[in-house]
């Protein structure tokens, strides 16, 4: 398979920590591209998990500072870049999550294509570190050692970190030899793709969910990328025929030409049952 925009093209990605991994066979297969690695990038200049570097800006922005740096730095007019956030869930509450955002950047065309992957797989996780035990409980629980761990002197703080540890003896050495030093230890989860294989399965998904979106053609233009821009609530009750919260249609919208196409009843029902009803369950 092939798409007609992109076969046979050049397309750079941009990372420094292993995510063509997973991306490329996707690319390839279903894009018909030619990958470019960029193993000298410096994406941490736009931010790192670990806070020596502060993310200036969103992550959208940050994206098109990826692609940017890409473009510059291998002259490839197609260029693909990721960006992870990890926090609390938006919608549920005192769980973990990790929000992939992957972008396509078509200088040539002008074009600007992003997929996002939310999902509650995470690992992400720290916790101050008082014993050896619960060193070991820690590292059981991230799923260490397939995937890595970092130590450091203290939550947020930078005076010394060590990364990437997937060893148990350089777990326990690096344990200690902070702890001597400055009396606290703080363990995290390393969440550079490289050393986190569930965040690799997250951009992988990520990255699938783009290269579909890429066959969703304008149906005025045919310019790729016709999906879901809005959500309009207004499902009407089945009881009342007021409308409810939930989801009347999707506005897809061209970012080309703007052709504006609605799909009622995505979900399709027509009403909605009363008990999600303002007007009926109060």
């Amino acid at each position: 398979m092939a798409h007609p925009y992109f076969h046979n093209r050049k397309l750079a990605i941009a990372t420094q920590h292993g995510k063509e991994a997973v991306m490329t066979p996707l690319l390839v297969n279903k894009l018909g591209v030619d990958i470019v690695l960029l193993p000298n990038l410096d994406t941490d200049a736009f931010g790192t998990f670990t806070g020596e570097v502060e993310r200036s800006v969103g992550p959208i922005e940050t994206l098109r500072k990826k692609c940017e740096l890409a473009f510059k730095t291998s002259g490839c007019e197609l260029i693909l870049a990721n960006e992870g956030s990890f926090g609390m869930h938006p919608t549920t509450f005192f769980t973990h999550a990790d929000d992939e955002l992957v972008m396509l950047w078509d200088k040539k065309n002008n074009l600007e294509v992003v997929a996002r992957e939310l999902t509650t797989e995470t690992n992400f996780n720290g916790s101050e570190i008082e014993s050896e035990k619960q060193l070991e409980e820690f590292a059981k629980k991230v799923l260490f050692p397939s995937h890595a761990i970092i130590l450091r002197n203290g939550q947020d703080r930078n005076e010394r970190i060590v990364k990437g540890i997937q060893d148990r003896a350089q777990l326990l050495a690096s344990y200690h030899e902070i702890l001597t030093e400055y009396g606290k230890v703080y363990a995290e989860t390393d969440m550079r793709a490289m050393h986190n294989p569930t965040r690799m399965r997250a951009i992988a998904l990520a990255t699938s969910k783009l290269v579909d979106k890429l066959f969703n053609l304008c149906p005025e233009c045919q310019t790729p990328g016709f999906d879901v821009s809005k959500i309009l609530e207004g499902l009407p009750c089945s009881l009342c025929k007021q409308p409810s919260r939930s989801i009347l249609s999707h506005i897809s919208i061209c970012s080309r030409c703007q052709f504006t196409e609605e799909k009622r009843y995505p979900k399709n029902i027509q009403y909605e049952d009363p008990m999600f009803c303002d007007y009926c369950n109060p």
